[in-house]
């Protein structure tokens, strides 16, 4: 397909599932460890990506990644796909996480997308998606892609929580400005002046102050 400015990189992040926000603990992966697989058709080169993103998480929470051996509920990562994709969450049994084969550095192996698919496996949505939106962001719901609204919604405070933590324009899990675009425009309109969105360079500071909260890390 042709591809519209900004929407290549916001097609190739979506979540599998719309059930989101993840208060419960029974999405929580146990004793902070989740255990991932890797497909036949990942590669070593991509596995050793893979792997460093997964390291640079761990070296800043108190969270586990280990390769599995018998444990029942695991992730799964798979490259047969044609975009990248997570449930959010621990789901119970094996459960698919899906990067797109490609060139490292790039679509589904850039480095921030690598780690914004895994924390949408540790339980986290997209930031756009959380319940004070409206407060920092106005969504063009007259340019997303109809089949991609889903990716919008907004969560309840009921199911869903910020940590006692303010809102990360700057979030490795927050959309680009163009985000889904059917017609090159803004989908995603930030409301404070000069900030920046959907950069997949890094984890941020609030992205690790959030993971340590939920999985209860010392400090």
């Amino acid at each position: 397909p042709k591809w519209l400015p900004g929407q290549r990189r916001a097609f190739f992040e979506s979540r599998i599932d719309s059930r989101t926000g993840l208060l419960g603990e029974r999405y929580r992966w146990q004793n902070n460890t989740l255990a991932y697989d890797f497909a036949s058709d990942v590669s070593k080169e991509q596995q050793d990506y893979i792997e460093l993103a997964l390291r640079t998480i761990s070296s800043n929470t108190c969270l586990t990644f280990t390769k599995r051996t018998d444990e029942v509920d695991y992730v799964k990562v798979s490259t047969d796909s044609t975009g990248c994709s997570s449930h959010v969450g621990r789901q119970g049994g094996m459960q698919i996480l899906y990067l797109m084969s490609g060139k490292l550095g790039e679509g589904c192996f850039r480095f921030g997308t690598v780690m914004h698919e895994f924390i949408h496996a540790l339980g986290f949505y997209h930031t756009q998606s959380a319940y004070n939106r409206d407060e920092y962001v106005l969504i063009k719901w007259e340019n997303i892609d109809e089949n991609a609204k889903h990716n919008f919604d907004k969560q309840s405070n009921k199911t869903t929580t910020m940590f006692d933590l303010e809102y990360d324009y700057g979030s490795v899990m927050h959309y680009g400005s163009k985000g889904f675009s059917i017609n090159g425009e803004d989908t995603i309109v930030p409301l404070q002046e000069g900030v920046v969105i959907g950069q997949r360079e890094k984890i941020s500071e609030l992205d690790i102050r959030r993971l340590n909260k939920m999985y209860n890390c010392p400090n």
